[in-house]
């Protein structure tokens, strides 16, 4: 006889240990072993949350080299229905090799589980007959898992579900998520009910009453929004560092619906316009798409969103102060354009006008489609077609963590037909549709890889450019990282164009996130390892730096409403002269609009305890010593790029941290 060695560690989480019994099966190129019941003197204890414990599994003669293990549990007599979280498995052969297997998941059933040994295997090179049945079947099970859906046309695909429940246990949240969402959740909505704000439905009074709103739920940033909001300097600082730094461009010529003259501005001294665009001066933000949309009712009435265009001026002080404001796409008597010069209140209102279009742009297409939705893509298209052993899902399979099931809340309680977006957003609803279309149809590969578009918008040498700043540098250490992995294991162009299920990865990516649409410069195939390398890397810095850079400022930046009021109940004004506080006020969404929206954004801002920072990857799916040794550097760049933002912050007014790679989460999980 010889004997194995088997040692069987459960995973920290809550509720991940097992009172059943647990049995295993060892399978080798010469052989298998008898399925073995795992018992000690610890018992139960053996498989609780936390425990490593090691077994003896004994062969007539050697199995070989082990290829997988084939593991379950089942209850006894007096155990009740019970999940497990094994973390992993290692093996001790009789010839002193060791073999480790990676699990990471929840088995909720009575079946038998198959998990490969940890040594990464494209398919091509997987050659014994096992290996490729196990991979064969974990595909198929996972097609079945994992189905494609369409919530509604013309954007991209999502994962089929009835809800959360439903999703499989391994994406689904951890007990400590779940508890921590569900009680931000209650907490904003006790406390606005407990103020009886909730209900109400009259306009705000005045500019002090707001403050009512989440009295005690500050951050260093909304105490500053509330004091500057009005300011220019900082109207204009928003578009580089605020929430939504992904629509301003350089601006070289004026577009031909934008009638602004030298006349018009005044920019300092002898400046003129078209000599400042000249030298890269003047800047441009155009919600073109929102033109035309269909806006809610809310409370009976009607909402207003315009589609402005904003020219901006960067000043010799590295100000960008804004210049001209026309709130809709058709120059006409009465669209007039806004000046400065203009009256407080027209000046004021149009600033208004312009941040509540930004948080219909930044809500629906910065951040749900071009991080959500997309996240999901490349999710549910390496469950369904990347196997655990392939070295793609041990790349990219942290960055997926809780993508799944933050979507489903966002479909069930955010765009829903009830949900809080469609019944108090000014683009909630149909709006929101063709708004997510228009935006998909504007997609470009370029534009979501953040050096080419960076360079595309004309804004490598604007300064105090933080987000480009930070994005650039998490960009490039996060593409060391990924072509030291992927080179690894692919050698040269021709193993990538072979790798079936690598280019099934992207194939699906292409037709149910891009819909097919060869415009968008997204790859249909991989014919080159840096071309895979450039994706992969899009993928990672969307789901972890992209995210965290238009999610995690919601409420510093939407906190104090009337810097981003969710919808706005009065038509912009035709005329100059006409508005004042109380057109202002009545402008404002109503009461209740505000509190749900200031609600949903402090909600959508909060990390939650059990959150895993960009790089570091608890689960130990890699084995190989070159990409572990990859891995650490990873971490180091990343320290170092922290603190190199954290000493720039120490002599900002407005630290910009959502770049900050210990505040990056690894992936879509809020």
């Amino acid at each position: 006889m010889v004997d194995y060695t088997v040692t069987v560690a459960t995973g920290d989480l809550a509720f991940a240990g097992t009172v059943h019994n647990v049995y295993i099966k060892l399978v080798g190129t010469d052989g298998e072993s008898e399925r073995t019941w795992l018992i000690s003197l610890k018992g139960a204890l053996s498989f609780k949350r936390g425990a490593v414990a090691s077994f003896t599994v004994s062969c007539p003669v050697s199995i070989g080299k082990l290829l997988l293990i084939e593991i379950g549990k089942q209850p006894h007599l007096l155990s009740f229905v019970d999940s497990w979280y094994p973390a992993k498995v290692e093996v001790k052969s009789p010839e002193g090799d060791t073999y480790n297997f990676p699990i990471y998941r929840w088995i909720t059933d009575n079946e038998v589980h198959r998990f490969r040994e940890a040594t990464a295997l494209r398919v091509f090179e997987d050659a014994h007959h096992l290996g490729k049945y196990s991979r064969e079947q974990e595909l198929k099970q996972r097609e079945e898992d994992y189905c494609w859906d369409v919530y509604v046309e013309g954007i991209p695909h999502c994962m089929r579900s009835e809800g959360p429940l439903d999703l499989p246990c391994e994406v689904q949240f951890s007990f400590i998520k779940t508890k921590e969402f569900v009680f931000t959740a209650a907490a904003g909505l006790v406390e606005l009910g407990l103020k009886g704000l909730s209900g109400s439905k009259e306009n705000w009074p005045n500019i002090d009453a707001i403050d009512r709103v989440f009295c005690c739920k500050r951050t260093d940033i909304s105490d500053y929004v509330q004091e500057h909001w009005k300011e220019d300097a900082f109207f204009g600082y928003q578009f580089l560092n605020g929430v939504n730094p992904m629509l301003i461009q350089r601006c070289s010529v004026l577009p031909n619906n934008f009638p602004v003259s030298d006349d018009m501005v005044f920019l300092g001294g002898q400046r003129r316009l078209a000599g400042e665009m000249k030298k890269g001066n003047i800047f441009l933000c155009d919600y073109k798409r929102l033109d035309g949309l269909k806006t809610n009712i809310i409370n009976g009435k009607k909402q207003y969103l315009m589609a402005p265009l904003v020219l901006l001026h960067k000043t010799p002080d590295d100000q960008l102060m804004p210049i001209a404001i026309q709130l809709k796409q058709t120059p006409a008597d009465d669209n007039p354009i806004f000046f400065p010069t203009d009256s407080e209140y027209d000046w004021l209102t149009a600033k208004i006008f312009v941040r509540s279009a930004d948080f219909s742009e930044h809500q629906l297409n910065a951040h749900l489609l071009r991080t959500h939705l997309l996240a999901e893509v490349f999710a549910v298209s390496l469950l369904r077609n990347v196997p655990m052993v392939h070295p793609l899902y041990k790349l990219l399979v942290p960055h997926t963590r809780y993508t799944l099931q933050i979507n489903n809340l966002a479909r069930g309680l955010l765009i829903s037909e009830t949900g809080v977006f469609t019944q108090f957003a000014a683009s909630g609803g149909e709006g929101m549709r063709t708004l997510l279309k228009r935006s998909l149809s504007s997609v470009t590969y370029r534009s979501l890889c953040v050096p080419d578009d960076i360079a595309d918008r004309g804004l490598e040498d604007v300064p105090k450019f933080y987000y480009r700043d930070d994005g650039l540098k998490l960009w490039d250490i996060i593409h060391r990282y990924v072509q030291g992995v992927l080179s690894f294991y692919y050698k040269n162009d021709s193993e990538v164009q072979k790798d079936s299920e690598l280019q099934k990865w992207i194939s699906d990516i292409f037709e149910h996130g891009f819909l097919s649409q060869a415009g968008t410069g997204i790859p249909e195939s991989f014919t080159t390892v840096a071309e895979l390398v450039k994706f992969v890397t899009m993928v990672i810095f969307t789901c972890s730096g992209q995210h965290s850079a238009v999610n995690t400022g919601q409420y510093d930046y939407g906190g104090w409403m009337p810097n981003t009021p969710i919808s706005l109940q009065r038509p912009p004004p035709t005329t100059k002269g006409t508005t004042s506080e109380a057109t202002m006020l009545q402008t404002f969404p109503d009461v209740n609009t505000t509190v749900q929206g200031m609600s949903t954004v402090w909600l959508l801002s909060r990390q939650s305890t059990d959150s895993v920072p960009v790089g570091q990857y608890p689960a130990e799916h890699f084995r190989e010593k070159i990409p572990c040794k990859l891995m650490e550097d990873f971490q180091g760049e990343l320290q170092v790029l922290s603190a190199v933002i954290n000493v720039r912050n120490k002599s900002l007014a407005v630290p910009y941290t959502y770049l900050d790679p210990m505040a990056v989460e690894n992936s879509v999980a809020i």
